[in-house]
C-alpha cells in the first residue's frame, strides 16, 4: 500500500518535471538600454504547470531585470519574448539569464551572455 501511495505522490507533482530551459537569448543595445529576447522549452501543460517568468542577472546573482509570462504557452514550444529597455550597470560584460516557472520555481542553471 506504501509503494502505491509514493508512485501516487510522484505521478501528482509537477515540480519535479522538467524545468525550464533558455535555448537562445538575442541581444541589442539601443542608445544607453538593450533589448533581450529570450527563447525557452519548457513542457507547459496549462495554467497549473508553466514557464512563467525569465529574469537577467549580473554575475553575482543581482536580478537587473524581469520578464514575467502572462500565460501558457503549450502549443508554442519554443517560444520567444522579448524585454526592451534594460538598463544595466555601466562597465557591465555578461549576464545571467534564468527562466523560472509554476509551481517548480527559478531553474537553478542560468545562461550566461557576452554583451561586446
Amino acid at each position: 500500500m506504501r509503494f502505491i501511495a509514493a508512485i501516487a505522490l510522484l505521478m501528482a507533482t509537477p515540480a519535479l518535471a522538467e524545468p525550464p530551459k533558455i535555448d537562445n537569448v538575442r541581444v541589442s543595445q539601443r542608445g544607453e538600454t538593450w533589448r533581450f529576447d529570450v527563447t525557452i522549452s519548457h513542457p507547459d501543460t496549462g495554467w497549473d504547470h508553466y514557464a512563467d517568468a525569465w529574469r537577467i542577472l549580473d554575475m553575482d546573482g543581482n536580478q537587473l531585470a524581469i520578464r514575467e509570462l502572462a500565460h501558457p504557452h503549450v502549443e508554442e514550444q519554443p517560444f520567444t519574448r522579448s524585454l526592451s529597455g534594460v538598463r544595466l550597470p555601466e562597465g557591465t560584460t555578461q549576464v545571467q539569464v534564468q527562466a523560472r516557472d509554476l509551481p517548480g520555481g527559478w531553474n537553478p542553471d542560468t545562461t550566461v551572455v557576452s554583451l561586446r
